[in-house]
This record gives structure tokens, C-alpha cells and sequence, in this order.
């Protein structure tokens, strides 16, 4: 295989870069969207921005690739781009509009490209004809995927005035403020023409200098107080001579970081594979195969709540394809599946799921092809979402592009009370200022505090892995006791083993961060956030009327943990002794994460006390929260509350979904409407 790519021929890109074509700007009136596509070239004052319509905001990758359309792993994506964007109530934009439109450029607010690391949304944009993409900040691993797949990217809006003069553009345009690993990535047109020149000795690779001043840097600034994250990057990233470690590091720092562990889904498994057949070679082998993990978790339900209208389309159909071309680029790799179930419907398990309790281990980087990778963070290892070119190439080269990034400290201090969870924390962590201006966008979110101390590991994983919706770059918590009795009891792993397992991994004393937040526990009281964004948080009490539902549902990696099923467990035996169960004008959907922890109900007894409430069980499976299983809604004027992680416009069905914690929603299901839980007997500021 490396032989192959010695020889392979690879140029750079030309320096100057002319985009003949028209702007698509997505603002926020759809009307003006619709004028685009009809034809009109929308004014747009570059001097004044002030005088220009408003941008649409926080376009996720769900808007510009609804789920059911990334079932598509080839050009046919060009027909899909902003189907799903919704300004207002308005879906603008049909099947085939941008592609038919000329547009060689899309213009929107701040946040683009949040959500989901799917890299079919800059693919079907690529295919589409967009080449490049302007906006205020565009999140991580969207802006990654780009500059991966050789997408243009930029935050300068005076680029507008010379794309449609027709001017020439320098490429240091794109490539200005930029690394020197991603200016190459760019110049070489994406990531993996980029690798065969590093496999052909053909780019520099910067060597990673400690704290100080270059070659007089001291001693003690080679040992500079780092945080935790940074001192995993340090063990794991690769030094000129092509070693794995360096003494420490520092943000801004690049290179290339070996994973312990790479994983990825049937969403991007195929599109992966057939990168890999394409560009490496149809018999090619994957470098390490027992340190790569397929997972069928995303669409065992597809079936079941797919419209005919979708059906009629052939997605259901395409959707089996890509179950099959992963299990054939497994089987012919030798790469562990965890698959669907024989005995019954249903799948082994989410992939993050899986990961924690089965792979993960403190101190380790892995990297999956999910935005919700860093849940393993919990345990004390950086873990982060990539892309489908990422994946394709670190089955190449077993490593992963990295900018060492900055750290954020989020401590939550005192006690919390007793029908507060780890979920209340996180969305009141999103309704924040600072993160919702996207200030917090591709930092490592550290959680620290007496609260988070007093976290389980379970309860922990739903704060590290809601960082994808702040836009960090991972989230992460020190491991401790907790950690290790986690490894103990639900890995069988030898103390003593997992204690100096830990050893060394927690943050120094005078580490730097880039943002510091404080919280206390005992002033959070359940929060909901409202349809639209995660980021809408607000208290449970200040609805201002009672909010009825139709649905509830508990599950997803987010919150279909063993401690996730004590919560719904807990309330719904509560009501039953008061004679309640579970609302007669709602279905209330618990979902299992793994069978791990459908088997912990079992022993618990929990199916019973789930079963009289009038409560649906589920196998596992990602299922509703990516439109793909039971509790998805049907029409837009539905209501359903959620304690999954993701509430963008479209994501879950057309209804309108309220996210909350797994003690919110049950106690919702119940009274049938939106309401705190309250236990029977009321307890004070307690520990987790």
C-alpha cells in the first residue's frame, strides 16, 4: 500500500484561485432565498453590513444534509444541500436548487456548520458546486472536513466583492492565520493528497518546541504546567523523528497525534471505505485492524418510521446498502463489528456506549466518527469527533491531524439538588453567553468542581459528551476514585491496574485556560431548552404556561446510560405508588444505550416497573434522536420533550422538541405536560 502511494503524483493547488459563479447568502427571511434561486443576485454592502438582510445563525449540519439524505455516499449529495433550512417555518430550498442556482459561493451568520460531524454536508455542497463557504465562525470539525475535502473556508466577508467581480483570489486568502500543517492541508487541495506528499517527504512538518523562547527555551518551560488535555496530547503526539511523545505542548501547537483507537459508524463506514478503495487501493489493508471498531447503531429502526414518500425515493433501500458495505469492508479487513442482534431487532449498542464500557481507558486519545466521541471523556481520556476523509486516512497512517487547542475550566461547585442532574448542568452550560457567541468553539471543556466530583462516571459521560453542542473540541473530566471504581466494577479490570492507570492525570497547578466558568450547583433547577437549538436554555419554572406533550422519550448515548435508566426507573416507581403512570394523551419511549444496560435493567427490575407505568421499551439503537427510530415526531405542531442531546430544526421529525434531563422527561410523561420532578419525599441539597 505505501508503495503505491510513493509513486503516487501530487501537486499543490495553483496559489491564485478564480470563483466564477454566483453568492447564495441564507439569510434568515426566506423569501429572499427563494428570489436567489429564481434567479436574483441579492445586493449585498461589504462597507456597511449593517444596511444587509440578517444571515441565518447556527445552521447545523442536520440543515444542510438531513439524516435521511446521507444515505447517499456519492456525487447524488450535490442535490441535497440546505434541504433541511428553516428560516422561520420556511424550508426555502428544494432537491436540486443549489446545484441548478450556479452558486459557487454560500454566505451565512455565525456558527455554521454546527451539530453533527457528517462530512456528507461539505461533500454535497462540493457537489453541488459551492467552493466556498463564508460565515462570522464556523464550528470545528464541519471547518476540518472542509479544508479536508479541499472545500474553501473563510470568516472575510470583503471576499465577496472580488468573487463577484471575478477577480483573482491569492489562496493565502484561505490560508491566512491558518497552521502550518492545515496551510499545506489547503495548498495540497485536502487531506489525503496532503498525506501521500508527508508519505513522499514532500511537506514540513513543524517540530513541536517547548514553551519559550525557540531553541533558549529552559528546562523547566519544557516541563511547562499543563492541563490535563494537554498532557494526553503530549504522550501521544509525534515528534519530528516520526516518535510518539514530546515533552509537552502547548495550544496552537500542530502535528500529528497516534490514536489508541479508532472507531466509526454505518453513517460513515461506507463513504470511508469507498474513499479507501478509491484512492488507496481495492486490496489495500487498513493499518492495525485491532485498533479499529465498526458499529451498526444509527439506523436499526429506520424501518419503522421512514414515510413512504422516502421509501418510494429508494432511501430505505440505500440504507441497507450501507449496512452491507460495512459488514463486506469488515469481514475483508478483519475489523470488529458490533452489529444488529440475531434473536431479536434491535442492535449491540451505540457506539459511544460501547466505548465507554467496554474500550476507553483513562490517558488514551481515540477518535470516532461521531460529534459525540468525547463522551468517553468521562474516564479521563481526549476523545473527538472526525470526519469521513479523517477516518479514511488514519486507516492509512493510524494518526490523526491535530491542533493542540485551548482549554476551557468549567467548575461547578456546592451541592445540587436532588431532581438536578448532569443534564441541567450542561444546558444551563449552553445558555450561556459566552458559549452561545461561539467563544467556546473548538476548546477543551475541563469539568471541574465539588458537583462534578460527586458525578458518577455515567453522569459524567453526559457532560463530556454534550461539548459537541457547546462546540468544543472535546470535554473531558480528571479521572479519580469514581473512574477507577467504574473500571473495577463494570470492566473487571484489577484495581491496582486501574489506579496507576490514573496516576498523573489531572490538570497543574497554574495550568493556563482560556476561559474560566463558575457555577453553583445548589442555584440550577431543572432546565429545559426550547425547539430550536440546545442552546435555548431556560428553568423548567419559567414556562409561563404549562406546555403539553404528545412524546416523551429517553435514550441515545446521551441518556440511555445505566444511571439514565435508575432516573426513569425511580419516577416511574414513584408514580406508581401514587397510583399514577405514565399520561394517557402521551407515549413515553425508553431506549436502551447498550444490552450492557438493558441487562442492568433486567437485574434491577426496572422492565417491570416500565411496563406497568405504560412506558415503550426499545433495543438499542441511536434511533429518534437522528429521525430514525420510535419517538420521532410527525407534525409540526407536535410537542415532545427529550432527553437526548440535539433539538435542531428537523432532526427528530417536524414536531417541536423541548431537551431535559432523564428525571424531567419521565416525571413529564407522567403529568403530561412539561413539569420538574418532585420526589414524594423531598430531600435537601444532596451530592449526585
Amino acid at each position: 500500500m505505501i508503495n503505491s502511494l510513493l509513486e503516487r503524483k501530487i501537486e499543490k493547488r495553483p496559489d491564485k484561485v478564480r470563483l466564477q459563479g454566483r453568492i447564495l447568502f441564507l439569510t434568515e427571511d426566506p423569501e429572499l432565498i427563494k428570489r436567489q434561486l429564481a434567479g436574483e443576485d441579492l445586493a449585498w454592502d461589504t462597507k456597511n453590513p449593517a444596511a444587509n438582510p440578517k444571515l441565518r445563525d447556527d445552521i447545523s449540519t442536520d440543515e444542510i444534509t438531513p439524516a435521511h439524505y446521507c444515505f447517499y455516499f456519492d456525487e447524488t449529495l450535490g442535490e441535497i444541500p440546505y434541504l433541511g433550512l428553516k428560516c422561520g417555518s420556511v424550508t426555502p430550498i428544494g432537491r436540486g436548487d443549489v446545484k441548478r442556482g450556479g452558486f459557487v459561493c454560500a454566505v451565512s451568520g455565525k456558527r455554521r456548520g454546527k451539530g453533527s460531524s457528517r462530512e456528507q454536508s461539505p461533500y454535497a455542497e462540493m457537489c453541488a458546486g459551492i467552493r466556498v463557504v463564508i460565515a462570522e465562525n464556523i464550528e470545528r470539525i464541519y471547518k476540518q472536513n472542509c479544508q479536508n475535502l479541499g472545500l474553501l473556508t473563510s470568516t472575510n466577508f470583503s471576499l465577496i466583492d472580488q468573487i463577484r467581480a471575478g477577480q483573482e483570489i491569492a489562496l493565502s486568502e484561505f490560508t491566512a492565520g491558518e497552521d502550518e500543517i492545515t496551510r499545506q492541508v489547503i495548498e495540497y487541495g485536502g487531506l489525503f493528497p496532503f498525506n501521500v506528499a508527508r508519505i513522499q517527504g514532500k511537506v514540513f512538518l513543524p517540530p513541536i518546541r517547548p514553551a519559550g523562547d525557540g531553541a533558549r527555551a529552559t528546562q523547566s518551560s519544557a516541563t511547562r504546567a499543563m492541563t490535563l488535555a494537554e498532557k494526553i496530547f503530549a504522550r501521544h503526539m509525534m515528534n519530528e523523528k516520526g516518535e510518539i511523545g514530546v515533552a509537552s505542548v502547548k495550544p496552537g501547537d500542530t502535528g500529528f497525534a497516534r490514536s489508541d483507537l479508532r472507531f466509526s459508524h454505518e453513517y460513515v463506514t461506507p463513504m470511508a471505505a469507498i474513499f479507501f478503495e478509491r484512492y488507496v487501493g481495492k486490496d489495500a489493508q487498513v493499518n492495525d485492524p485491532s485498533s479499529i471498531i465498526f458499529f451498526r447503531d444509527h439506523l436499526t429502526f429506520l424501518d419503522e418510521v421512514i414515510s413512504e414518500e422516502k421509501k418510494k425515493l429508494g432511501l430505505l433501500d440505500l440504507a441497507t446498502q450501507l449496512k452491507l458495505k460495512q459488514q463486506d469492508f469488515a469481514a475483508k479487513q478483519g475489523i470488529k463489528l458490533h452489529g444488529e442482534l440475531t434473536d431479536r431487532k434491535g442492535s449491540e449498542g451505540i457506539c459511544h456506549s460501547i466505548v465507554l464500557e467496554s474500550y476507553a481507558l483513562p490517558g488514551q486519545l481515540n477518535i470516532g466518527s461521531d460529534s459525540h466521541t468525547p463522551h468517553v471523556g468521562a474516564i479521563g481520556c481526549v476523545a473527538f469527533g472526525i470526519g469521513t476523509t479523517d477516518v479514511f486516512n488514519s486507516w492509512i497512517t493510524k494518526d490523526v491531524r491535530v491542533k493542540v487547542p485551548e482549554s476551557v475550566k468549567i467548575v461547578i461547585r456546592g451541592k445540587k439538588h436532588a431532581n438536578v442532574t448532569a443534564k441541567d448542568f450542561i444546558l444551563k452550560i449552553l445558555s450561556l453567553d459566552y458559549v452561545r457567541s461561539g467563544q467556546a468553539l473548538a476548546k477543551v471543556m475541563e469539568y471541574a468542581g465539588e458537583a462534578i466530583e460527586e458525578l458518577s462516571v455515567d453522569e459524567r459521560a453526559t457532560m463530556t459528551n454534550m461539548a459537541a453542542e457547546i462546540g468544543g473540541f472535546t470535554g473531558i473530566v480528571a479521572p479519580d476514585k469514581k473512574a477507577v471504581d467504574f473500571l473495577v466494577e463494570r470492566r473487571s479490570m484489577d484495581r491496582k491496574k486501574a489506579e496507576a492507570m490514573i496516576q498523573g492525570l489531572y490538570s497543574d497547578p497554574g495550568a493556563k485556560y482560556a476561559h474560566v466558568i463558575e457555577l453553583n450547583a445548589g442555584e440550577i433547577t431543572p432546565m429545559v431548552a426550547t425547539p430550536g437549538d440546545p442552546g435555548n436554555g431556560k428553568y423548567v419554572r419559567e414556562l409561563n404556561t404549562p406546555v403539553p406533550i404528545e412524546i416523551a422519550y429517553g435514550g441515545t448515548c446521551t441518556a440511555g446510560k445505566n444511571e439514565d435508566m435508575d432516573m426513569y426507573a425511580a419516577v416511574l416507581a414513584d408514580a406508581l405508588k401514587q397510583g399514577k403512570r405514565v399520561a394517557d394523551s402521551v407515549k413515553f419511549y425508553i431506549q436502551f444505550g447498550s444490552q450492557e444496560t438493558r441487562d442492568y435493567c433486567m437485574r434491577k427490575g426496572y422492565l417491570e416497573v416500565f411496563q406497568k407505568a405504560g412506558a415503550h421499551v426499545i433495543e438499542p439503537s441511536c434511533g429518534a434522536c437522528i429521525n430514525a427510530g420510535p419517538g420521532v415526531s410527525t407534525r409540526p405542531d407536535q410537542v415532545v420533550i427529550s432527553a437526548q442531546n440535539r433539538n435542531f430544526p428537523g432532526r427528530s421529525g417536524p414536531g417541536q422538541m423541548y431537551l431535559a434531563s432523564p428525571l424531567t422527561v419521565a416525571a413529564s410523561a407522567v403529568a403530561g405536560y412539561i413539569v420538574e420532578y418532585e420526589p414524594s419525599e423531598k430531600k435537601e441539597l444532596v451530592g449526585a
